[in-house]
């Protein structure tokens, strides 16, 4: 699988990953140490050829993420659960995914937009228990499997919702899906 878009990681090890998993080219942004110098980069490779950020699963990760899309608008995102990119020691990165699963991140990679209309209310949140409920962790993890956008606490959820432009439709099918598989919301 060749991607044309320049997929950005955190360091070395990640880099090896992806190059064992798809043919592309890397960016490392040299884990939090994010300076200017690499943000120019970006910037440029984004305008010629396009940015996948691909990130870790991790609190650091999502800084990093957060960083160049404040700074890169109309990146891709591709995320990775936590539970696929896990080690055997518990470590969680990019460099301990499968290559299938890097290869369907990115394959799934999309573009955040700026914050669109309120589709999905907080009051939805709650109403479905993905906020305020003894299982909202549980069902807000598996709801952002579903729809792409990997695990986020309840305020996140609500703004990756609108960012990701997610449907109501699509909000409901997940919904329906989780209830087929056991994880009901009573």
């Amino acid at each position: 699988m060749k991607i044309k878009e320049i997929i950005v990681v955190e360091g070395k090890d990640d880099t090896a990953a992806v190059k064992r998993a798809v043919d592309a080219d890397t960016i490392e942004t040299n884990g939090s140490a994010l300076d200017e110098e690499t943000i120019e980069r970006i910037k440029r490779l984004a305008d010629s050829r396009g940015v996948i950020i691909f990130t870790d699963p991790d609190y650091p990760g999502e800084k990093i993420r957060k960083q160049i899309a404040e700074r890169v608008p109309h990146c891709k995102h591709a995320f990775l659960p936590q539970t696929k990119a896990k080690s055997k020691t518990g470590r969680i990165g990019v460099e301990y995914a499968t290559a299938d699963e890097i290869r369907k991140a990115l394959e799934d990679a999309v573009t955040m937009g700026e914050a669109a209309e309120e589709v999905i209310s907080m009051e939805a949140l709650i109403e479905h228990h993905l906020v305020g409920h003894e299982n909202a962790k549980r069902r807000r993890k598996r709801l952002g499997e579903l729809l792409k956008i990997v695990y986020a606490n309840g305020k996140q959820l609500h703004k990756r919702l609108m960012m990701f432009r997610i449907t109501k439709e699509q909000f409901l099918e997940a919904l329906q899906q989780m209830d087929g598989e056991g994880l009901h919301d009573e």
